[in-house]
């Protein structure tokens, strides 16, 4: 009788197990799923629905295949990479995490030629050890990694090598000495000029002068190339052709404007720092800076971010500026970055979202309390049937006794 009852116990005990067992490989495959969508499937769900704008033709308003050779860019900003002084470990991670999926993701699904990052690429690059610098560097090798068919193209940004009166030549060196590109990327008729908009200033300092006159000199080469009237001038003859097409700038800082007031879309600034009125040389560059770089180059568009949300622009009346968001969750809920579809003769652009931080971690708390809901009542019925166990084992030893 003993060893009957001894034999019952243990087989309903094993069987409790078992279930109990059952139910947390579940639960943890469940969270492991959880992880999944969150870290990784996500990101392909979002970027799957971005799409290359197709090039208008200049000939008409329809759209057509333009015989032109199309190259695919896209455009990021301010991806303000942590150091060791403001960075905590916990918020590396994440951002960090965030943007490499980001970045990764949109390099396989779309495949672009080149991808330009416009400025803050780091976020303590003004102030940084030598020790550190190598250690961001060799972080952002890692999540901005890319095959060998895509080109990455730095611009330098205030937070890369200090605002103008934190900048020096060693931190700008070190800065060239990792992204330099020089100040013309020319590639399929295209001619993209990267500019220093740190070093815009126009104080006279020894690196302003020396980026201002590279400009100078730039600006000649481009309009010996593209005006007719120019190419029979003595300052032409000697000079090397390039492709006729109007540049396209580059930079950080934005060009002037007095504030977002006029910005639109859903990641435009917030409202209450629309009307914000902008410091000229801290939040974008001066009217006579702005100036000189229409005047040189009459650029037929301008891209630049710092300001860390969307904004367009129409500079005299023709030149359209993009303001591209920030890229990192650190600096907004809804990081994007620009598509572009360029010839050497006309352009299209679109906007790629990424995943919303706060739907993350919307689908994070929710199903976390819906896993411990879901344990909690599991265990409640398991204490009830051991009891109900031990009871129907007494039972059948009163009926045998």
């Amino acid at each position: 009788m003993t060893k009957h009852r001894l034999n019952l116990s243990r087989t309903l005990n094993f069987l409790h197990f078992k279930r109990k067992s059952w139910f947390f490989l579940k639960c943890g495959f469940l969270v492991f799923a959880l992880i999944m969508f969150c870290e990784y499937i996500i990101y392909y769900l979002v970027i799957f629905q971005c799409h290359w704008p197709e090039v208008k033709t200049t000939a008409s308003g329809s759209k057509q295949q333009t015989r032109e050779p199309v190259l695919k860019v896209i455009f990021l900003a301010d991806t303000h990479l942590l150091g060791e002084i403001n960075g905590h470990w916990l918020d590396k991670l994440r951002r960090e995490w965030q943007m490499e999926r980001a970045f990764q993701t949109a390099l396989w699904l779309l495949q672009p030629e080149i991808a330009f990052i416009l400025g803050d690429v780091f976020d303590e690059g003004k102030w940084s050890s030598p020790e550190a610098w190598a250690a961001d560097v060799e972080r952002f090798q890692r999540v901005f990694r890319h095959p060998s068919h895509t080109q990455l193209v730095v611009v330098a940004g205030n937070h890369d090598i200090g605002f103008h009166y934190e900048m020096n030549t060693y931190k700008l060196q070190r800065f060239k000495k990792v992204f330099d590109f020089g100040e013309l990327f020319p590639i399929k008729g295209i001619n993209f000029v990267m500019v220093n908009s740190v070093a815009m200033e126009g104080d006279g300092c020894t690196i302003c002068s020396s980026m201002e006159a590279k400009l100078i000199k730039l600006s000649q080469l481009l309009n010996c190339s593209r005006e007719e009237k120019y190419q029979s001038s003595p300052k032409c003859r000697d000079v090397q052709k390039l492709s006729a097409s109007a540049p396209i700038l580059l930079q950080h800082f934005p060009l002037y404007r007095r504030s977002d007031a006029n910005c639109i879309g859903e990641d435009s600034a917030p409202p209450e720092k629309k009307n914000i009125v902008f410091e000229e040389r801290y939040d974008v560059l001066s009217k006579e800076a702005s100036q000189k770089l229409l005047w040189w180059f009459q650029p037929r568009l301008i891209l630049s971010g710092h300001t860390h949300s969307a904004c367009e622009v129409l500079h005299d009346g023709k030149i359209p500026e993009i303001s591209v968001p920030s890229f990192s969750w650190r600096n907004r809920d809804n990081p994007s970055f620009i598509m572009g579809s360029i010839t050497s003769v006309d352009y299209s652009l679109s906007k790629c979202f990424l995943p919303l931080e706060h739907t993350v971690l919307t689908i994070y708390c929710t199903a976390g309390i819906l896993v411990v809901l879901l344990i909690l009542t599991r265990c409640q019925p398991v204490k009830h049937h051991r009891f109900f166990s031990s009871r129907f084992i007494r039972l059948i030893r009163d009926q045998k006794a």
